[in-house]
């Protein structure tokens, strides 16, 4: 266990290299589970996500070779179909399903939580493993699934165009017997580089109009080498604390087309970017002003990058308004911001330009953030990986000093976080804290 201790209150500058997406890398460990030949993962970020991911596969029966940036994976057979218990959580688990059911015919895997931001049902997995043939059973802490007679192709309409359902059915797609059609699937660009991985393996997946994929069964897949796309989730944290702290960051590896509708919101905000060929610069020069915001599915505003955001709202001048349409409790948060000095008050109405799904539920899902307002250093409690990161570009925003603990949820997702923020001029320290017995 360990936290941190920062000391805030000045505009941050120079430059930092984005890392291997992590929610890329865990879904090419998955996929390698398709093939008994070896993969290489380029640009891989060895981080909490994936030892936790890899603590699966190897349980499954792969052997996981690590170099710098990269990993070697190689499942020459699955030696064990069934896992029912993982020393960490995250919700990569249930993903495994698909390869399990392809190369043997059964799957056990546990049933495991992730980022404290609201249930996330797996009933759409459930309904793409029984659309393509599969028996599910979830119970008793595990997800039980079987193809005695394989999976076979099937036309799937997904309901909300969900990133983990339409993982789970391209994993169980790719070598099932003739074709599968996705309609309304998630097209984000970490699917997009997930069905280029599995293209390279042998895959045939074509892009069609209106968010549908077409899959054609193969009979075998192959190893293949990728080079992870890099973390647009970074970009949007560095570029948000660029903004609250009055910096300007170079985000070395940031790709424009990624990050289209943030950078709109920088702009709006009053800040300004530069796009360069090895990627983009974010400053703030003058005061931000407030605006609204509303999160949607790609290439909309991504639910992930509405926390950091906040924080450089809460240096706004105006009322800024975030209506969140994705997950119906992520802003838990605030509670932080607020003890901080900020004024957020959230609400269960639709505070956007259309209702959502979650209209009339109680679900409390949209914000009004008052600004600006001066930030005091506090002492916090990471409640998950997102808003762990939002607490260190507020105490990196704030006056005083900040102590974050649980920081261990933070390194799940970015790696050595600490010392790459010092490399920007952030006044920041790692400390063991020990459990005294």
């Amino acid at each position: 266990m360990s936290k941190l201790i920062i000391s805030g209150g000045k505009p941050l500058k120079g430059e930092i290299q984005l890392m291997g997406a992590k929610n890329v890398a865990s879904k090419l460990m998955v996929a390698s589970l398709l093939t008994e030949e070896e993969c290489i993962l380029e640009n891989f970020p060895k981080i909490g996500d994936t030892d936790i991911t890899a603590e699966l596969c190897g349980a499954l029966g792969s052997e996981l070779t690590y170099g710098e940036n990269l990993l070697k994976i190689k499942t020459a057979r699955i030696k064990n179909h069934k896992v029912q218990s993982l020393s960490r959580r995250n919700r990569i688990p249930i993903l495994a399903i698909g390869p399990l059911l392809s190369r043997g015919g059964e799957a056990e895997v546990p049933i495991l939580g992730g980022d404290k931001i609201g249930p996330r049902p797996v009933d759409l997995h459930v309904m793409v493993l029984m659309a393509l043939g599969a028996e599910v059973e979830v119970g008793n802490g595990v997800y039980r699934a079987r193809a005695p007679n394989g999976l076979r192709g099937a036309k799937i309409s997904f309901p909300y165009p969900s990133v983990g359902a339409t993982e789970s059915a391209l994993y169980a797609s790719v070598l099932a017997i003739g074709r599968t059609v996705l309609q309304n699937a998630a097209i984000e660009p970490e699917i997009i580089d997930l069905i280029k991985f599995l293209q390279k393996m042998g895959a045939i997946i074509e892009l069609g109009a209106g968010r549908t994929l077409f899959i054609d069964g193969v009979a075998k897949l192959r190893g293949a080498s990728h080079h992870i796309m890099n973390d647009r989730n970074e970009a949007a944290s560095f570029g948000s604390l660029a903004l609250a702290t009055h910096g300007d960051i170079f985000m070395r590896g940031a790709e424009q087309e990624h990050l289209i509708t943030f950078l709109n919101a920088v702009r709006r905000v009053g800040g300004e970017y530069e796009v360069h060929p090895d990627g983009i610069r974010i400053l703030c020069e003058h005061e931000p002003k407030a605006i609204e915001i509303e999160t949607d599915t790609h290439p909309g505003f991504m639910t992930d990058w509405q926390q950091p955001f906040v924080v450089a709202l809460t240096q706004a001048y105006g009322t800024s308004v975030i209506h969140e349409t994705i997950y119906e409790d992520r802003f838990g948060y605030t509670n932080d911001l607020n003890l901080m000095g900020a004024r957020i008050t959230v609400f269960s109405k639709c505070l956007g330009d259309r209702p959502c799904r979650f209209t009339g539920k109680g679900f409390m899902h949209s914000a009004v953030i008052l600004g600006p307002t001066p930030l005091t250093g506090k002492k916090l409690v990471t409640r998950d990986l997102r808003s762990g990161m939002v607490n260190i570009i507020a105490g990196l925003t704030a006056e005083g000093e900040t102590e974050i603990s649980g920081v261990d949820e933070i390194d799940r997702g970015y790696y050595k976080i600490d010392e790459r923020l010092k490399n920007i001029g952030a006044l920041i320290e790692r400390e063991k804290v020990y459990n005294a017995k």
